[in-house]
């Protein structure tokens, strides 16, 4: 959800200037209270500033919660990039400090392991959206490409989700000899992997579709299938399962 009522702030405006507008959550009427319009319309009614309001919680003493939830969205442009942000990534922001970091961090480490245990329920297969969503908020945000294996069982449960490499904005080297080895050392009969596009284009690249024939190819030597390559973009997702191997 975009957040449209709380414009985003420069980074370089410190959070004590904007203070003179109404910021403390117990001075503003109730029905206005994110935690009420949440419990009342639900999280979709709410916008990015309030739900990181409601992250971030009461007790920042000599800040305005509102004004250091726009100062986060400021800093990392949407919610989305704060999902794969580091401690480092949170130096210098006022109200920010070393338990606020770790709270934050902690419930979006707790959204990940929450749809991981939820892929570990049912077959993948049958349950492309989860596998999409995990896989987004895995990678989705991250500045330099990484490729990911999800190593799944006879039943196409989740055995384990595992990153097999780093790259650049723009460039990435996937070994295909390493992921069939983990694999076999897993056990695994099928797996999924898949890899982001910093630029938040989906369109697969020559280099893509001929990486998908190797794996293909590769994995079948083994008996392992590989079910799906995904590209995850910012908004869009491409298969090449569903594209027809394209």
């Amino acid at each position: 959800m975009h957040d449209t009522d709380c414009p985003a702030l420069p980074d370089d405006i410190a959070i004590d200037t904007l203070r003179g507008s109404p910021g403390r959550c117990r001075d503003w009427p109730a029905h206005d209270m994110p935690r009420e319009r949440l419990l009342e319309a639900g999280p979709g009614a709410l916008s990015d500033t309030e739900l990181i309001v409601l992250m971030l919680g009461s007790g920042l003493p000599g800040h305005n919660v509102f004004d250091v939830a726009r100062a986060l969205l400021a800093r990392f442009g949407s919610i989305r990039a704060m999902l794969d942000a580091t401690p480092d990534d949170f130096d210098g922001l006022r109200g920010i400090g070393p338990a606020r970091t770790a709270q934050l961090l902690a419930i979006v480490e707790m959204a990940r392991r929450g749809l991981a245990e939820k892929m570990r329920e049912r077959p993948l297969i049958d349950s492309p959206g989860a596998v999409e969503d995990y896989l987004r908020l895995l990678i989705g945000a991250r500045p330099y490409e990484v490729f990911v294996c999800l190593f799944l069982d006879a039943r196409h449960r989740l055995i384990r989700s595992e990153e097999n490499s780093r790259g650049t904005l723009t460039r990435m080297a996937v070994y295909p000899r390493e992921i069939v080895r983990r694999a076999l050392i897993l056990n695994a009969a099928s797996l999924i992997v898949a890899h982001n596009h910093p630029s938040g284009a989906v369109n697969p690249s020559a280099s893509d579709r001929r990486l998908t024939r190797v794996l293909r190819n590769t994995l079948a030597l083994v008996d392992v299938q590989l079910i799906d390559h995904l590209v995850i973009g910012a908004h869009e997702t491409f298969s090449f399962a569903r594209a027809g191997w394209a």
